[in-house]
C-alpha cells in the first residue's frame, strides 16, 4: 500500500481539490493530512473528504512530514503539498511507479515551471560545489517526493525550508538510487521577499551543515560560496521595492562594539599604520584604499574570523526579530566590506547589506577595494548618499526609514532619515540632540522597540534583560570598547595572529 502524506498549514481553500486529485489513482492508497496547527478551516475541509487527519506536535513542515511518515501504514510514502491545484491526475503513479518497479529508492519531482530564485541562485550553485553529483536535479527544492518508508526512517527531517534539500542530500549519502519524475506544469503562489530571504538562509544553512565533513580548506570554494550568497542578496533587495518600512543599522557603531577596520588592523598587527592613515588628511576613497592595502594577502576566512571575534551589542538578535515581526525590513551599512557585513547579516537574521567591496582573487585579498555605488553621487563618495540611493532605486521614502548610528559619524543620515536614532553617541549630548530624533545612551538596543511604532494588529513586546552597570563601570565602558566582552576576543586574535600586546582605546 502507498501512504500519501500531505503536510498543510492554513490551506482550507485548496486541500479538498488536492485530495480529490490524489484519489484518482488506481493504486491502493491511504491519505494522511498532517495539520501544522492551522488557524483556518483546513481540518474541517479535509475531513469532508473522509481522509485521516492528524495534528503535528509542533509547527514546522519537517516535523509534519516525519510524523506523517510515522503514522503511515504503507511501505511506500509519497509527499505532496496541499496548496497546488494543478497536479496531474496520475501524480501518485508518477512518483511511486519507479519505486514499485524497483528502479529507484527515492523519487524527486520536477515540473514545467521556471525554477525559483533560491533554486537558481543558492541551491544549484552550492550543490555544484559541494555535491556535484546532485547538481543535475532540475528542482532540488521540490516537495513532491516518494520513498520507501524504511529509507525515510533513517534520514533527518529539517524543520524549515531546508527539509526538501536535506532529504535529497541524506538519501544520496546513503547510496540510495534517486530518480527524477516529471509531474507536468505546476502553478503556485509567488513568495514574498521576506519568504525568499528566509528560504535562502535556511536552504544554504542546510546544505553547508550537511557538507561539514567535506574539507573546507579550499579557499576558492569558500569564495564561491560567498559569491552565491551575495547574488541571492542582490536578488532579494530587488524584491523590496514596495517595502514601506526599513531599519538600517550602522554595523561598526550600532552592532559591533568595535570598528571592524580598526579591529582587523589590530588582528593583523597593522594598527600603527592604520592610525597614521586615519590621522592623515585624505579623501574618503584615498583613506579606504590605503586601509584596504593593509589587508593584502589576507584570505576570506581570516577576514571573517576577525568579524566573529568582535563582540556585538547584547540582545540585538531579539531586537531584529521583533522589528521584523512588526513588518520592518532590517539591514546593515558599513564602509568596510560586503563579505564581512553579509556574514554578520546572516548571523543576525537581517535582510540586506550596503557596503564596499574588497577585491579577492581565489578568496585572497589583492589589497584593493571598489566603492559601493550606493555611496557614490555625481562622482563623489560619501556614506551620507545612502538614503538618496535607496529612495531612487527602491522607491522607499526617506521618511519611512529608521537609521541607527552614531552622532559623530552619521550626522547627515540621522538628519535625513524619518527617525534618526543616535546609539551611544560619541560626542557631547547637546550636539547630538540637534541632529538625532532619539538618543539611546545605554549598551542595549531594547529602547529602539519603544521608539519604533508597532503597527501590527496584535502587539507582542519582548523584554531583553538590561545590562546593569554602576557609575564607575559606565564611565569605562562605551560603544567603542566593551572591555568585558572584548577582552576575550582581542586575546584570541592576539594569539591567532601573534600580534604584539595592544590595548583597545575607549571610543566614548
Amino acid at each position: 500500500m502507498i501512504s500519501v502524506v500531505i503536510p498543510v498549514l492554513n490551506e482550507g481553500a485548496t486541500i479538498r481539490q488536492v485530495i480529490k486529485t490524489i484519489k484518482k489513482t488506481s493504486r491502493q492508497i491511504e491519505i494522511i493530512v498532517v495539520d501544522d496547527n492551522s488557524t483556518d478551516n483546513t481540518v474541517a475541509e479535509a475531513m469532508k473528504e473522509e481522509v485521516r487527519v492528524i495534528t503535528s506536535s509542533q509547527r514546522g513542515k519537517g516535523i509534519s512530514m516525519r510524523e506523517g511518515m510515522m503514522a503511515a501504514k504503507g511501505d511506500i510514502i509519497a509527499y505532496v503539498d496541499g496548496d497546488i491545484l494543478t497536479y496531474p491526475d496520475n501524480i501518485i503513479d508518477l512518483l511511486t511507479i519507479p519505486i514499485e518497479s524497483d528502479e529507484a529508492d527515492f523519487v524527486k519531482s520536477y515540473f514545467e515551471r521556471q525554477a525559483g530564485r533560491v533554486t537558481q541562485l543558492v541551491a544549484k550553485p552550492l550543490l555544484s560545489i559541494l555535491y556535484p553529483e546532485l547538481a543535475h536535479f532540475q528542482q532540488p527544492l521540490s516537495g513532491m517526493i516518494a520513498a520507501r518508508k524504511n529509507l525515510l526512517t533513517t534520514v533527518h527531517f529539517e524543520n524549515d525550508y531546508g527539509v526538501d534539500i536535506g532529504l535529497l542530500i541524506d538519501v544520496h549519502l546513503q547510496g540510495a538510487r534517486i530518480r527524477e519524475a516529471n509531474i507536468g506544469r505546476i502553478e503556485n503562489a509567488m513568495q514574498t521577499w521576506e519568504q525568499l530571504s528566509k528560504m535562502s538562509r535556511e536552504v544554504s544553512r542546510t546544505i553547508l551543515r550537511k557538507a561539514e565533513n567535506i574539507p573546507s580548506e579550499n579557499l576558492e570554494t569558500l569564495g564561491n560560496i560567498n559569491v552565491i550568497r551575495e547574488q541571492m542578496e542582490y536578488s532579494i533587495l530587488e524584491s523590496i521595492e514596495k517595502m514601506e518600512k526599513m531599519v538600517i543599522f550602522n554595523l561598526d557603531h550600532a552592532v559591533f562594539t568595535q570598528d571592524y577596520l580598526h579591529w582587523a588592523a589590530i588582528a593583523f598587527d597593522e594598527e600603527q599604520r592604520y592610525l597614521a592613515i586615519q590621522a592623515a588628511e585624505l579623501s574618503p576613497i584615498e583613506r579606504l584604499k590605503k586601509i584596504t592595502a593593509l589587508f593584502e594577502g589576507r584570505n576570506l576566512a581570516e577576514l571573517l574570523e576577525v568579524a566573529d571575534a568582535i563582540p556585538i551589542i547584547p540582545g540585538i538578535e531579539a531586537v531584529v526579530y521583533e522589528l521584523k515581526r512588526r513588518g520592518y525590513v532590517c539591514g546593515l551599512v558599513t564602509e568596510s566590506y560586503g563579505c564581512v557585513a553579509r556574514h554578520i547579516k546572516n548571523k543576525l537574521g537581517m535582510d540586506f547589506v550596503f557596503a564596499n567591496k574588497i577585491q579577492l582573487i581565489n578568496s585572497v585579498s589583492t589589497g584593493e577595494f571598489t566603492p559601493g555605488n550606493h555611496f557614490m553621487q555625481l562622482g563623489t563618495y560619501s556614506k551620507q548618499h545612502l538614503l538618496a540611493h535607496i529612495s531612487k532605486e527602491y522607491g522607499i521614502a526617506t521618511q519611512n526609514i529608521i537609521y541607527v548610528g552614531d552622532g559623530k559619524h552619521d550626522e547627515q543620515l540621522l538628519v535625513n532619515a524619518g527617525i534618526g536614532v543616535a546609539f551611544c553617541p560619541q560626542y557631547q549630548r547637546s550636539a547630538v540632540e540637534k541632529i538625532a530624533d532619539k538618543i539611546i545612551t545605554g549598551l542595549s538596543l531594547q529602547p529602539l522597540l519603544e521608539i519604533v511604532p508597532d503597527v501590527t494588529p496584535v502587539k507582542k513586546g519582548i523584554k531583553i534583560p538590561p545590562i546593569k552597570l554602576d557609575k564607575r563601570q559606565a564611565t569605562r565602558i562605551g560603544i567603542g570598547s566593551l572591555v568585558g566582552l572584548g577582552a576575550a576576543g582581542l586575546l584570541y586574535l592576539a594569539l591567532r595572529y601573534r600580534s604584539k600586546d595592544k590595548k583597545v582605546k575607549e571610543a566614548c
